[in-house]
């Protein structure tokens, strides 16, 4: 059995996810809707945070907390860039960070989460099996709810290869406009015989200031 998994974003009125500053305690202060067990965030993601600039992790990070209810933080991460899960677990958010690696993930990087004691999960050959880490994650970790909290490149891929189960949009009341496309489902244009992901509308509803939440659900 595969986990439902969640993309939760914020949009401008005309579909863009940068050039504006959206209503991060609205956004977050809906994620509990979810009770989500895993927090799904590719390695882009996180190295274009604040945390990138933090030190590299080097001694053993301490087990968790058996009755520590946060959720796990799932990093897709198949080169092996992220070092940094000591200041990720810092930040409070999560009790374990875990590496979602390949078959080609170098074998230093390898080396160095068995040393910080930083469980993997190695499913895929040049490149992470998203469908297969979602399958271990449910199956050693029990995962039933996984939130994505990642860019367009991971929502895209996810969407592509059917494995999202439920797309909440935050709409706010601002018009970016611009010629280049950020959106939050970045994949390649559609084929003569593709066609789009059908989506059937759960809830419409208003919160925050002018914000529009949008939830569909898929498949």
């Amino acid at each position: 059995m595969l986990p439902r998994v969640i993309i939760h974003t914020a949009v401008s009125a005309d579909g863009r996810i940068d050039g504006f500053t959206p209503d991060l305690g609205t956004f977050y202060g809906l994620v509990a809707t979810w009770k989500e067990d895993v927090t799904l965030a590719g390695s882009d993601t996180l190295l274009a945070a604040a945390q990138a600039d933090a030190p590299a992790t080097e001694e053993p990070l301490p087990a968790p907390d058996p009755g520590d209810t946060r959720p796990l933080l799932a990093i897709v991460d198949s080169r092996g860039r992220v070092h940094t899960h000591a200041a990720l677990l810092a930040a409070g958010y999560w009790r374990q960070t875990i590496a979602l690696c390949s078959q080609t993930t170098p074998a230093r990087h390898m080396a160095y989460l068995a040393k910080a004691g930083i469980p993997a999960l190695v499913a895929g050959q040049k490149q992470v099996d998203l469908k297969a880490a979602l399958a271990q994650l449910a199956a050693q970790y029990g995962a039933r709810v996984v939130r994505v909290e990642s860019g367009g490149v991971l929502s895209g891929v996810l969407l592509r290869a059917g494995l999202v189960s439920e797309v909440s949009v935050l709409v706010h009341p601002v018009l970016v406009g611009g010629s280049s496309a950020r959106s939050f489902y970045r994949a390649a244009d559609l084929g003569a015989a593709d066609s789009p992901i059908a989506a059937r509308l759960i809830s419409a509803e208003s919160v925050g200031a002018g914000i529009v939440w949008l939830r569909y659900a898929l498949g």
